[in-house]
């Protein structure tokens, strides 16, 4: 949910897992995707492009390592996993890249080791890893993905031996210990309810119930928590007496936003048979309505604030524009038609985060004017906000829009967004740097870092897209895990 906010300590490095058996029926498999298919159109040729420029830095730069830091050309570690090697995978099966895909396949069997004694974030590396290893399984029909994932999903099984059966945040892959942040004994409400996707398909795909058990228990537990505001929920959760803390603080950004999506996603997963998991959605929604929604001035957009203790804030992360896309899905899915209508409204809203900034990329956190004032723009932004991450969700909400409403309009602004990154942060010797200044075309400040979800999700969204075919990954077929990695659908028993 922080995706990249985290701060995580050096790697080093894990006890071995039980050896996956067989690989799983092919019954059990999705659709796969066809490495070689029609030649790509002239966007997506440019999204193409510019993977091969951000592969080419991390390939030459930071092989093997987690992130590559372009300015420097220079890598750094989180988890010492080969991070965006792996969250990588299924982007570069679907863009075509089969050489690049070979090179990576190849590291994954032959350096891809979870012996380590290093702490990892249950949250970051389940979406990234597990996710990225599953999808990689699925689009390929490669045992050794599967292998891998069951080894990994296997050392993360110790975050959910806790008093509350509500995991740790961080879990050591090779000494099996599993701890919270050092600062508190509190989850965020958002890691621990983000996880069930892929839990849920490693224990389809392997027969093996103990991870989608603990996954579903906390479901199940967080389900029948008191503290919710008409379907809206804190952020934080203790791991010890599983209630919620900090009560009374409401956000659909950073340490919240992917329980709302997830709830939505393992309905549709599961091939919509968990009420509960619909209804929950649904009061949430309706939540959102009746206390995070106002409209901006002059323009009068749709935003979605903040609410603690009562007091509103017209604060607006960009993590929160996942939520047009989200809407989107769940009106295709049969949820009340006026979703659709919400999820245009706050869609354009995700857009003029962009398109009011300078470079046309959105800030981290934006806050909306409320009045009337001559001259006054509808976003604005603090120092201490203005820096862009190459964060996916404003492009993966445009893929939801354009894929279930066929308006192109949503595909020209993400090409405007591409080119806005190609401009801003594209870095000449290899790769894409966030930068600190949306503000400032001159001299937007590069950070140094390229997060793996600029890979592993926006590059991928942008590519999607482009495309001129609408089933592939069709959304009647696949459910994307917030880390953008497709995963089945599961058919009917």
């Amino acid at each position: 949910s922080w995706r990249g906010a985290v701060i995580e300590p050096e790697p080093g490095t894990q006890a071995p897992s039980r050896k996956a058996e067989a690989p799983a029926r092919p019954s059990l498999q999705a659709p796969r995707i066809q490495n070689q298919r029609a030649s790509p159109n002239e966007r997506q040729q440019a999204v193409i492009d510019a993977f091969r420029h951000a592969w080419a830095g991390y390939r030459k730069f930071a092989w093997g390592h987690d992130e590559l830091k372009p300015v420097s050309k220079s890598f750094s570690e989180w988890f010492g996993l080969g991070l965006t090697l792996v969250d990588s995978l299924d982007t570069m099966w679907i863009l075509g890249l089969k050489k690049e895909f070979g090179e990576a396949r190849r590291w994954v069997s032959e350096k891809l080791q979870f012996q380590k004694d290093v702490d990892v974030n249950l949250f970051e590396s389940t979406i990234r890893i597990l996710g990225g290893l599953l999808s990689a399984y699925h689009l390929t029909g490669d045992a050794l993905f599967l292998q891998k994932a069951e080894d990994f999903g296997n050392r993360l099984m110790p975050a959910f031996r806790t008093p509350s059966k509500i995991p740790y945040s961080d879990v050591n892959i090779g000494t099996g210990v599993a701890h919270p942040p050092w600062w508190t004994s509190d989850s965020t409400v958002a890691e621990v309810t983000s996880i069930q996707l892929e839990f849920r398909e490693l224990s389809r795909l392997t027969g093996v119930q103990k991870f989608q058990e603990a996954a579903e228990e906390v479901t199940r537990h967080v389900h029948s928590l008191s503290g919710k505001k008409d379907g809206l929920v804190p952020m934080f959760i203790n791991t010890h007496s599983g209630l919620f803390t900090h009560g009374g603080v409401f956000t659909l950004g950073a340490r919240a936003d992917s329980y709302y999506e997830y709830l939505l996603k393992q309905w549709i997963q599961g091939q919509r048979q968990d009420t509960r998991l619909r209804d929950d959605y649904l009061e949430a929604v309706e939540g959102i309505r009746r206390h995070l929604l106002r409209r901006s001035e002059p323009s009068k957009l749709t935003f979605v604030g903040e609410l603690a203790h009562g007091r509103f804030s017209a604060k607006m992360d960009h993590l929160v524009c996942f939520l047009p896309g989200t809407l989107a899905l769940g009106a295709h899915f049969g949820l009340p038609a006026d979703h659709m209508d919400l999820a245009r409204a706050l869609m354009e809203t995700c857009y003029q985060m962009n398109r009011q900034m300078a470079t046309g990329l959105s800030p981290e956190i934006a806050h909306f004017n409320l009045h009337a004032q001559k001259d006054q723009k509808d976003v604005q932004v603090k120092p201490a906000d203005r820096h862009n991450l190459l964060r996916p969700e404003t492009v993966e909400s445009l893929f939801y829009l354009y894929r279930l409403t066929g308006d192109r309009t949503y595909q020209d602004w993400g090409w405007e967004i591409l080119q806005s990154f190609n401009t801003y942060t594209r870095v000449p010797s290899g790769g894409y740097s966030s930068i600190s200044n949306v503000q400032d075309p001159h001299n937007p400040q590069p950070r140094d870092k390229m997060e793996s979800f600029f890979l592993g999700e926006t590059l991928k969204y942008l590519f999607l897209l482009f495309s001129d075919d609408m089933d592939l990954l069709s959304l009647d077929s696949y459910v994307f895990n917030t880390e953008a990695h497709p995963l089945p659908i599961w058919p009917p028993v």
